[in-house]
């Protein structure tokens, strides 16, 4: 693994892949790593379908997954592949298995990929990586020392378009940058709301205990599954943990970001209300304490970045349920910031670039006076491809664990404002915020009895 995650040069993730049989992935089986992947998937019903048919040019071998009825449009797709309920039973008896995909919700990404990695596997994870800082420096821990073959799905990790930003970025294009603005349509699910009362039947399909996994005790309801998982703390990362890693990945290669030393959030609880109904004061304590399970309506999250060698210190705020920041001088009135976006604000000039778009600079002049950079960053052959070679003993891949416990750590520190309200200061070395102990509880929370990594 790279001990530098911002690099962008390639290295093996263990040559002795090249020349060793398929026992050293992990399996029995005595054949060339240039021969298919043996695959398994857990978590397969949801953005799990995705990364498995980004994957379909090799063996899928096995499934797990706590819905059957959920999980019963994909398995029909895959009849070849034996199915599960419990990742832990196909782990322990499917011997041939090389590499592993993680669909799941936020609160269960650690639990799953340990046990992959403990076994030799690969592991291609959901963003964001974990749902703890903990839990994130533990996997990236336990990937770098079994050597294996990781990959995040920030599938515009090594896009044409990202690497097109980087160069310019570091070619000078808008000057030394201290500011950078992000935003995001996210949350399109329930938060700020109440855990509800009723006590629904779990469906008979649904292993709701297995799906709690190490997440606290929980009456099974749809509130939190299949999808709205994410607007609940104790099972998701709100809009940071959905989008965040989609944004950052840009950031902090072009500005050669390390860790945040302060972060801070406002946010608001508040929701639509009809016009008979009084809202609640927005940034009151009582408000919050209505909604001690789920993310804010809103918020305005603020990251602080150290200098780095030349280069200046960096502010980057996040903006989501709906909010943007400042519109630039240099834009035209009419041209719309977009429902989410990266904004660079540079001594020269400002950039603006999608989450999976290409850069564009603000000012017309500049615009016909400036003429791209080489391309000298190397593009990807494709997000999933990435992760099939390196499991054969090729490239690391783009967004490979090392890097993307990096860009999950700066979310969930977000995520520790949000859930606060407070200005935290923070000690990436020693993992810990120096001047909150409430908040330091949100980065190692205990697991429920009977779960452990």
């Amino acid at each position: 693994m790279e001990k530098d995650p911002t690099r962008r040069t390639f290295i093996p993730v263990a040559t002795a892949f090249a020349i060793l049989p398929r026992h050293v992935l992990g399996s029995s089986a005595t054949s060339s790593p240039s021969d298919k992947l043996n695959i398994a998937a857990v978590g397969i019903g949801g953005m799990g379908r995705n990364y498995i048919a980004g994957c379909k040019s090799e063996n899928i071998v096995a499934t797990a997954d706590i819905d059957d009825d959920l999980a019963a449009p994909v398995r029909a797709q895959y009849p070849q592949a034996k199915s599960y309920r419990d990742y832990r039973e196909m782990l322990d008896k499917e011997k041939s298995i090389d590499a592993v995909i993680i669909g799941t919700p936020d609160h269960s990404h650690a639990v799953i990929a340990t046990a992959a990695i403990q076994l030799g596997k690969g592991v291609y994870c959901a963003k964001p990586m974990t749902r703890t800082i903990r839990e994130c420096r533990a996997v990236m821990k336990a990937a770098e020392q079994a050597k294996v073959a990781t990959q995040m799905s920030v599938q515009s990790c090594a896009s044409d378009e990202a690497c097109s930003t980087e160069e310019w970025i570091q070619a000078g294009a808008v000057g030394p940058v201290r500011e950078v603005h992000v935003w995001t349509d996210r949350p399109v699910w329930p938060q700020a709301v109440m855990r509800s009362t009723e006590t629904p039947a779990v469906p008979s399909s649904i292993n709701w205990d297995l799906w709690l996994g190490p997440a606290p005790q929980r009456p099974y309801h749809p509130i939190y599954h299949p999808f709205n998982f994410r607007g609940w703390y104790d099972f998701g990362s709100g809009a940071l943990g959905d989008m965040g890693c989609h944004a950052f990945h840009v950031i902090v290669r072009a500005l050669n970001l390390g860790y945040p030393t302060w972060v801070g959030a406002d946010r608001t609880f508040n929701r639509i209300y009809a016009p008979q109904e009084k809202p609640e004061p927005v940034w009151t304590r009582s408000v919050v304490a209505k909604h001690p399970e789920t993310f804010p309506t809103a918020s305005i999250v603020t990251w602080d970045f150290p200098a780095r060698a030349d280069k200046p210190p960096v502010r980057m705020t996040w903006y989501d349920g709906g909010l943007k920041p400042p519109r630039p001088p240099e834009m035209a009135l009419t041209t719309p910031l977009g429902s989410d976006g990266i904004l660079f604000v540079g001594e020269k000039e400002f950039l603006l670039s999608g989450f999976s778009g290409g850069p564009k600079l603000l000012s017309p002049g500049r615009q016909k006076e400036f003429t791209p950079p080489p391309k000298t960053l190397e593009r990807s052959a494709g997000h999933y491809l990435e992760w099939i070679q390196a499991c054969k003993g090729g490239k690391t891949p783009n967004c490979h664990f090392g890097f993307g416990a990096q860009l999950t750590e700066i979310c969930l520190l977000g995520v520790a404002a949000q859930r606060t309200g407070q200005c935290l200061e923070y000690d990436s070395q020693a993992m810990r915020f120096t001047n909150n102990a409430e908040a330091n509880g949100l980065l190692d929370p205990p697991y429920r009895a009977g779960w452990s990594l």
